[in-house]
């Protein structure tokens, strides 16, 4: 019971703050307050970012130190320039792209990253933004402003947070991040290339990788060099082939990654917008083909009901084809009982008549009279004038019904 009642007052004791409205979250959801990042160098890193650093060290490493330089001449100098300018262009590019702070301009002249953002109440305001003032940072904003949730700060020409940066990409460092994202492209797909042809050739023709003087003094194919010609450090065909095939395989996930982004990105540049416009453009389209099929949902329901109630009225009506029926008197004396059980019979016996007629004579007669016919006589009631009911005992056992053997017919004793 402590435990519970110290655990209940460490949540009681926590700072709270609402950063941007989050998809699906509740109103009154709130999460630990946090100072906002200054740039991609902000700590606590993400593992993406630590993927992408390693990857991009592992490259270098086995393109520069292993397979360049068993290529034959000319081809030696001209991936080493080519890869070399790839790979330093890359590697400013990605570090200007997460050094500059993408905040906008009211915001970092706040300097106000060490002390959390105050406490956002959305019972007083709908949006973090609203009105061009932003009510976490409290300055006021440009119209393309938008308060990233991860890095809790106003973003001048939000595009998106990148994961692998780990901070926001706006106005002020997108050209950063595009041409991180081109060389990266091109310095992998030439890797890639590189590493292929050394694969191939391994098979094909093994004397041409080994042109390098330090393999003057290697004897056999079986031993190869790596770090030439600083470290050389000697290895197996099937150590060199192995590695050939892992750097193959990561260096063919990052280019199909890469070139997707970097097409996304292009489209992005013909279209004229951001990440952030696609996104919620997209977003957009969902609700209205969400609210498209909703609406015929509920057309489709009004539809199929209405031929229900259709069939309902019509069944209502006993049909001349039906077999069985039911006479129901409200009154209960036993005088007006045996009339009932008199005129019931008759009733059954002038269906079976009709149904036998229609059957041989279909076409030939007006149904809807028999039909008419059918309705008064189920709709006729017994009157209460014991008259009445007296003149129609008369008439009833007057005439006593015979039922024809053939049951097509009624009989009276004067047919017999």
């Amino acid at each position: 019971m402590v435990a519970v009642a110290s655990r209940k007052m460490n949540c009681f004791s926590q700072r709270f703050r609402r950063t941007a409205p989050m998809l699906g979250s509740s109103k009154n959801e709130l999460v630990p307050s946090k100072p906002p990042r200054r740039n991609g160098w902000s700590w606590p890193p993400q593992a993406f970012q630590v993927a992408g650093w390693s990857v991009y060290s592992y490259l270098t490493i086995v393109s520069f130190g292993i397979y360049i330089p068993l290529l034959p001449l000319p081809w030696k100098h001209v991936a080493y320039t080519l890869m070399g300018i790839a790979f330093i262009v890359h590697l400013f590019a990605h570090i200007a792209a997460l050094t500059i702070d993408p905040a906008d301009d009211s915001v970092r002249a706040k300097q106000s990253y060490s002390t959390p953002t105050p406490l956002f109440d959305r019972t007083k305001q709908p949006h973090v933004i609203h009105n061009l003032h932003c009510y976490l940072c409290d300055v006021n904003v440009g119209p393309k402003v938008k308060h990233c949730g991860v890095c809790n700060k106003c973003v001048e020409d939000f595009d998106h947070h990148c994961k692998w940066l780990n901070t926001c990409v706006g106005g002020r460092n997108y050209r950063y991040f595009f041409l991180a994202l081109c060389s990266a492209t091109i310095g992998v797909f030439l890797l890639f290339v590189v590493v292929l042809f050394v694969f191939i050739q391994h098979y094909l023709d093994p004397y041409s990788l080994r042109t390098a003087p330090q393999f003057a003094d290697v004897s056999g194919n079986t031993t190869w060099l790596m770090f030439l010609p600083l470290a050389p450090i000697k290895t197996s065909s099937a150590g060199l082939l192995i590695l050939a095939f892992v750097t193959v395989m990561l260096s063919t996930a990052c280019l199909l990654l890469l070139s997707h982004l970097l097409g996304f990105h292009l489209y992005l540049y013909h279209k004229g917008i951001s990440t952030y416009d696609y996104v919620k453009l997209q977003r957009q389209k969902e609700a209205k083909k969400r609210d498209v099929e909703a609406g015929n949902g509920t057309r489709d329901a009004k539809t199929h009901k209405a031929p229900q109630n259709q069939e309902a009225s019509v069944d209502c009506e006993p049909s001349l084809s039906q077999r069985s029926s039911s006479c129901k008197f409200d009154d209960k004396d036993p005088f007006t009982s045996r009339l009932s059980e008199s005129i019931c019979t008759e009733l059954e016996n002038f269906k079976k008549s009709a149904d036998k007629e229609n059957k041989f004579r279909y076409g030939t007669e007006n149904p809807s009279e028999n039909i008419a016919t059918l309705r008064d006589i189920n709709n006729w009631k017994p009157d209460n004038d014991e008259e009445s009911q007296s003149a129609t005992v008369k008439s009833v056992y007057s005439v006593p019904g015979v039922q024809d053997p053939l049951g097509s017919s009624i009989m009276t004793p004067d047919d017999i």
